[in-house]
Parts: structure tokens; C-alpha cells; sequence
């Protein structure tokens, strides 16, 4: 059984896209009067619709744009009798964090072990291998597994125009208009909204305990894609803007810290990472050992840490903006 090639998609919203339309309503016109296509007849739209095609333009430059390669997380499951559930992580650090945490508020289930000591250790990958036994099978109810994944990409490679413009207005109002949201169906999806391939998400989440935003660009119409293959993006929250890489006069810049980090080397960036710490610019969960912006409160790691920031952390931070205000 052979299959028939994929359709290719005609963009109405280009010039091209509007010439095929165009002969394609003609011929069909044809069809519609006499039943066929007589042969003459279709030449003479053929001719005419050539003509009015130029074959001697330059060709825009374009851009390739690989697919992105596959990355990886890590998948923590643990069960007891409560309960089976899984969580994804994007480093094994936040993930021995989080199952460390159920150690320590169950470590009392190790009264009736010898040679066990009475309190959890500080380091969460010891607490774990204690708690559950060097083969993870010290409970018959009760275990864990966490293995790194390979998360592979869905999207094939792309050739882009190097004079990016962004869709005019009218082709904004009708993706704009043409947004579909998508409910959740069950336990295994989360709710969206999809306008132009573009996915945003937003739900509540039990287990954080927090109302979750993000977005998914993977899927991005090619219209909406730079030659550099990133799409223009501005997220605000209340009137705030807390993303913004549209290149727009006015967009707020990368953090020079944050442009550091991801300029340096492996080797340079924990020499950046540890004057960071030491200048207060960053602090350290004291539960999952994540990194942290000076201004936040809590911990903002990806898994489900919230951490309050140490009280010392604060306070130095206050100095040291109060510092900085009496020198100027």
C-alpha cells in the first residue's frame, strides 16, 4: 500500500500564495461553465497567469534553521500506598531535592531499623540512599525511581528569509480572530490557547501551589520566526513587563549577570556564579541548593520549592541597597 505526498499548505498572505489562489478560482470558474477543462481554454489561463510572473526577480537570502536537537529532564516517580505520581525535572539537583524532602518528613519510619541514625542527614542524595536502602527496596509499599529522559524534537528544519518582517496588521486581525482555545480533557493535558501555532498555557497547579504560565513557540507559524529562528516576544503581567526580546526601542535589556552566565564557559561560569553569591546578587536555597535573583523572596527553582529566603539573605540584601542608595 503506497500513501499519497503530503499537500503542500498555500499562504494566501503572500504574493505567490495569492497568484495560485487566483488561477486556482479561474480554472475552477472554467470547470463550473463547461464541465472540463478543454485544453485550449486552460492554456490561455495558463499564458496569461505566466505572464504575469516574474522569473527574473532576485531570490530573498534565507536562513537555515536546524531543528532543535534533543534535549533531556529528569523523571522522578515515587509511590506508597497514598499515592504513584511522577514529576519532571530539568536537572537531577531539584529533583534529589524534592524526594529528600519526603525523606525527612517520613525519616520517623526508620525507628525500628538498626544502625539508622535518629535524625536525616544534610546532604539530600545520603538522606535518600538511607532512607530507602542501597537496592531501594528497604519498604515493600514504598519507592522511588529517577532517570534522565531524552525529550526529542518534533519539528523538522526550516528556511527562513533574512529580511524578517513581522505580518502586517491585517494578517494579525485575522490570526488574532482565528485563536482556538483548547480545554482540558483529562488528567494527562493542560488547557491553551493556540493563535498562529503559538501555544500559551495557563492553569492552576496543586502541587506547586501556584497559577502557571508558559509558552510554547515550537510550533510558531514560519511568518513569526527571525532568521536567528527565535520569535518576538513581550510578556507582560499587570501593566509589568517581564519579558521582552522584540528588539522594540524600550524593551528592557538581559540582566549583565544573566549575560554572563550564558556567555561564559562551564569553567568560568562557576568562578561568575560564586562571585555572584558572595556580592548578594544571588542566594542560595538552603532545601534544593538552586540559585536565586537577589530580589526574590522565595526560591524559584523548577520543581516545587518555594522556600522562604533566609532571613540573614534578606537582611544583608537590604543593607547593601541601603548602602548603595547613601552613596549616591
Amino acid at each position: 500500500m503506497t500513501t499519497s505526498d503530503p499537500k503542500t499548505p498555500v499562504d494566501r498572505n503572500t504574493p505567490i500564495g495569492k497568484a495560485v489562489l487566483a488561477l486556482h478560482q479561474q480554472l475552477t470558474e472554467l470547470e463550473e461553465r463547461t464541465g472540463e477543462w478543454p485544453g485550449a481554454d486552460v492554456v490561455d489561463i495558463l499564458g496569461g497567469w505566466l505572464e504575469r510572473l516574474d522569473f527574473t526577480a532576485a531570490q530573498p537570502a534565507l536562513a537555515y534553521i536546524p531543528p532543535r536537537p534533543p534535549g533531556s529532564i529528569w523523571l522522578l516517580r515515587r509511590w506508597d500506598s497514598g499515592e504513584d505520581r511522577v514529576l519532571a525535572f530539568t536537572d537531577e539537583g531539584p529533583a534529589l531535592a524534592e524526594i529528600a524532602r519526603h525523606v525527612r518528613g517520613n525519616w520517623s519510619n526508620l525507628r525500628s531499623h538498626e544502625g539508622i541514625r535518629p535524625y536525616p542527614p544534610a546532604d539530600d542524595r545520603r538522606a535518600v540512599e538511607l532512607y530507602y536502602g542501597p537496592d531501594c527496596h528497604r519498604f515493600p509499599n514504598e519507592g522511588y525511581s529517577l532517570h534522565r529522559a531524552t525529550v526529542q524534537g518534533g519539528r523538522l528544519g526550516r528556511l527562513m528569509p533574512l529580511a524578517f518582517a513581522f505580518p502586517p496588521a491585517e494578517a494579525c486581525e485575522r490570526a488574532n480572530r482565528s485563536t482556538v482555545f483548547h480545554p482540558q480533557t483529562d488528567e494527562n493535558d493542560l488547557p491553551c490557547s493556540e493563535v498562529n501555532g503559538i501555544l500559551v498555557l495557563a492553569y492552576r497547579d496543586h502541587e506547586l501551589g501556584d497559577v502557571r504560565v508558559s509558552v510554547h513557540l515550537d510550533t510558531s507559524s514560519d511568518r513569526l520566526v527571525r532568521p536567528d529562528g527565535t520569535v518576538p516576544l513581550r510578556v507582560t503581567v499587570e501593566d509589568t513587563v517581564v519579558l521582552d526580546d522584540s528588539g522594540t526601542e524600550g524593551a528592557p535589556r538581559e540582566a549583565v549577570l544573566d549575560q554572563l552566565l550564558n556567555a561564559a564557559e562551564a569553567g568560568h561560569r562557576q568562578a561568575i556564579r560564586a562571585a555572584a553569591l558572595a556580592a548578594g546578587l544571588l542566594w542560595n536555597c538552603p532545601a534544593c541548593h538552586g540559585d536565586n535573583p537577589a530580589a526574590a523572596t522565595c526560591c524559584e527553582g523548577a520543581g516545587p520549592c518555594r522556600k522562604p529566603k533566609p532571613a540573614a539573605e534578606d537582611a544583608a540584601a537590604r543593607a547593601k541597597t541601603k548602602a548603595s542608595g547613601t552613596r549616591r
